[in-house]
Parts: structure tokens; C-alpha cells; sequence
């Protein structure tokens, strides 16, 4: 089945986004008419600054965590027969406009997954998170058994097979890092990168403002890294597993041609 803006639905969860959550669910809307918020018990009324607008709001009494906020948008989406989700932070640092094309990358690669890969304007990353995130990328790669461009984007297609999966482990930013996982390794789903811009806060001047992200690098990589090697560990050849995951380099999807179909990506540690 053809994947369009008809038959999919974009999630985005929102926690004390009253600042940009308008302009953002706006922009969605322009791409793809069936748009839901996940309010995560948000304090600044976050809801309400979208509540006028025609889209689904679903509202958490309490904070309880990314991870539960994308699992219930999941859910509400796959009740209304989306055939695919589009995740997208509440913040303003993904595009909106990026929607066609990881939608042109989900009919090329079917039945993957498609990360927006913050790709172009890479210098525009701090340092710090620009490590934190090649780090990253060693690790959970290394869970999924293939090279991964960017695993830790929020900007992402799910099939619906991979939305409709029941007890992937983790929570908050660890759901994001574990779904990528479960999905390799229980439904042998792939994944698939689109480069898009990197935008952060006082990158550029004359651009978009954005609030300090949720994600605290220390901690939330620390969470994610020791989750992860507790699953590769438990395949029991780590080292096997090593050499399995860098046999697969990371897939670009770029029409464009500046990146190619097959992005060489930053060498990771040997192993043994």
C-alpha cells in the first residue's frame, strides 16, 4: 500500500511547549491533515494554545514520560487506521515541511523505518551534543545488529507494524533508543536516514529560537548506553555482534545525491 499524507498520522508529543506547540501543529497541518497532540501533564497550557485547532488532544494528568507520550499516540493513531506515524518534537526543531520527503522515503524503503538524520549544518550542533549523539549512534547500532545515521532524531516515520508493537521496554528518551531495537531484532525492520538540518538554540542569529532541549546528555546517554549494552550483552557474542553490525553501514535516502545512498559514517571503536 502507497504511504500519503491521507493514510498516516503525525504524533507529537508536547510537554510545557506553549511557546512553539502552535506554530508547530499549524505547520504539521499543512503537511498532513491528521495531526495528534500528547500533552504530558504540562503546566503552561499547552494544550489549550492548540485546542481551537483540528486535531486530536490527548492529555496526561501528569508528566509521565516521552516514551508513554509517543506509546499513546501510537495507540490513538493505529485506532483511527493510520498505515503509518510521523513523530515530531513539540519544541520547533523539526521541520514540518521534511514530512514529504520521509514520506517519499517510506514508499521507497517499505516496512522501514525512516529517521530524519540531522545531517546538513552538522557545525551548527554543539560539540558536546554532536558527541553525545556519534556515541550514541555506536551503541544502539550496535543493539539493532546494522549502522543506524542519527538514532536518537525525534523526527521519524513508523510503519504500522513497528507503531502496534506491545512491550518495548524503556521509558522517556531509552523508549526511543529500544524501539529501533525491538523492531530489528523482533521484526527484522531496518532502518532508513533522511539528511535534514540541524537546528538548535543560538545556532544562527536571524533563525528560529528554540527552549533548552528535555534531553540531558549525561544523564539521558548514560540511561540509554547501559540499557543497551545490558540487551548486547545478552546476545552473547558481543563481539560477534560487533563485526555483524559494521558488515551493514548506515542507509541514506537523498534524491539529491549529496550524501549519496550510503552514508560513510564516523569509524566507531574496534572491538577486542
Amino acid at each position: 500500500m502507497v504511504i500519503d499524507r491521507s493514510n498516516i498520522y503525525v504524533v507529537i508529543p508536547a510537554l510545557n511547549e506553549a511557546l512553539r506547540i502552535r506554530g508547530v501543529v499549524e505547520a504539521a497541518l499543512r503537511e498532513c491533515p491528521n495531526v495528534i497532540v500528547v500533552d504530558d501533564g504540562s503546566d503552561d497550557g499547552t494544550g489549550d494554545r492548540v485546542a481551537d485547532l483540528p486535531v486530536t488532544v490527548l492529555r496526561h494528568a501528569q508528566r509521565m514520560g516521552k516514551g508513554a507520550g509517543l506509546r499513546d499516540g501510537f495507540a490513538e493513531a493505529l485506532r483511527r487506521g493510520a498505515r503509518g506515524v510521523i513523530t515530531m518534537d513539540g519544541d520547533g526543531q523539526h521541520d514540518a515541511a521534511d514530512i514529504p520527503r520521509l514520506i517519499a522515503a517510506a514508499n521507497a524503503y517499505p516496512d522501514h523505518i525512516v529517521i530524519g538524520a540531522r545531517l546538513r549544518k552538522r557545525a551548527s550542533q554543539p560539540a558536546y551534543r554532536r558527541l553525545a549523539n556519534e556515541f550514541g549512534d555506536w551503541g544502539i547500532s550496535w543493539g539493532c545488529g546494522f549502522l543506524v545515521a542519527d538514532t536518537q532524531s525525534g523526527q521519524r516515520f513508523y510503519p504500522a507494524s513497528v507503531a502496534a508493537l506491545r512491550d518495548v521496554p524503556g521509558e522517556d528518551f531509552v523508549f526511543e533508543a529500544q524501539i529501533l531495537i525491538t523492531a530489528a531484532r523482533r521484526l527484522g525492520v531496518r532502518c532508513v536516514s533522511v539528511p535534514i538540518e540541524s537546528r538548535y538554540q543560538g545556532a544562527e542569529p536571524e533563525g528560529p529560537q528554540f527552549r533548552k532541549s528535555h534531553f540531558r546528555p549525561l544523564r539521558d546517554l548514560y540511561r540509554i548506553t547501559s540499557h543497551v549494552v545490558k540487551q548486547v550483552w545478552s546476545y552473547g557474542n558481543v563481539v560477534r555482534e560487533y563485526r555483524i553490525t559494521r558488515a551493514h553501514p548506515p542507509v541514506i535516502h537523498d534524491p539529491s545525491g549529496e550524501f549519496g545512498t550510503v552514508f560513510d559514517a564516523p569509524r566507531m571503536p574496534r572491538a577486542g
